[in-house]
């Protein structure tokens, strides 16, 4: 176990925030390697998978949430090895990583509902290989702020390091410096409860997702889902960078039929730096494709 497990930042207020949230949720557990994946599940209606991203959890999806419970059941796991979730079993792959979801999935629902699914960042590509094993079941594909499309990805700056014996302003301040650098597009909406959400994902993570940013996993997945795809992007997202153009040009390779959303003014963590945009983007992108197959 790392020691910087233990380096937490300490805010009652941001922590009963979340724990609110998680309050008005069902709790499910599926298997997952030697344990359990941890599902939360919110609202009543056509169903929605949600996939959050990499050192991340169901909070990744926090603003999120509650505009899509109203339409929708909204189904989050948090993915194997990442926030209360188990470790999968070998082999430690964003594929395998899929199969687990799916078969949680069918477990909670069964093996014939139909299901909208989107995906954020590592997510992205977890939704994708799950939408491909979901087959029929499928009724749309999301992707949000995705790598793993065989694109060259501009250099970032150093992100600071957590290490054991760091103060909490210092621990603090290496998140801030972390979320400026990755997820906001504006420092300035950096605030507490981000910090929060950040700091314990990456306290909780232990799946290393970061490797497969730079495959082609998605591009090859592609042919393989028969719904309708559409993506949604921050406009400064990094993950981007150097053009968001040529990310939806290869998602038109095999789907041409793609709808695309731009938010304006953010970044990489869209859902959360511009929530009501991004939340009207989606759900009208979702509403577009409600009854495919």
């Amino acid at each position: 176990m790392r020691r910087t497990r233990d380096l937490r930042i300490i805010d009652p207020v941001a922590a009963e925030t979340v724990a609110a949230l998680a309050r008005q949720a069902g709790r499910h557990e599926t298997p997952c390697g030697a344990g359990q994946m941890v599902w939360h599940v919110w609202g009543a209606g056509p169903p929605l998978l949600l996939c959050h991203g990499g050192s991340g959890s169901w909070t990744h999806w926090f603003h999120t949430i509650p505009a899509l419970a109203a339409r929708y059941q909204v189904f989050v796991p948090d993915l194997p090895g990442l926030g209360d979730s188990a470790m999968p079993d070998a082999p430690l792959t964003p594929h395998h990583s899929a199969e687990i979801v799916v078969a949680g999935f069918r477990r909670l629902v069964g093996a014939e509902a139909k299901v909208q699914v989107a995906g954020f960042s590592y997510g992205g590509q977890v939704a994708t290989l799950a939408g491909a094993l979901l087959a029929g079941q499928l009724t749309g594909l999301t992707l949000i702020g995705v790598a793993a499309l065989g694109l060259f990805r501009m250099e970032r700056a150093t992100m600071a390091r957590l290490h054991a014996g760091m103060t909490q302003d210092e621990v603090i301040a290496a998140h801030r410096h972390n979320l400026a650098v990755l997820m906001f597009a504006d420092a300035a909406r950096i605030d507490p409860l981000a910090l929060y959400i950040q700091a314990e994902n990456v306290r909780r993570g232990r799946f290393e997702s970061r490797p497969f940013a730079t495959t082609d996993a998605i591009r090859r997945t592609l042919p393989a889902i028969r719904a309708p795809l559409t993506s949604i992007y921050g406009e400064k997202d990094i993950v981007a960078a150097p053009s968001l153009p040529a990310r939806f040009e290869v998602m038109r390779e095999h789907h041409p039929e793609l709808q695309t959303r731009t938010i304006p003014g953010s970044g990489h963590w869209v859902m959360y730096e511009a929530a009501d945009a991004f939340n009207a983007a989606l759900l009208e992108l979702l509403a577009g494709t409600t009854g495919s197959a």
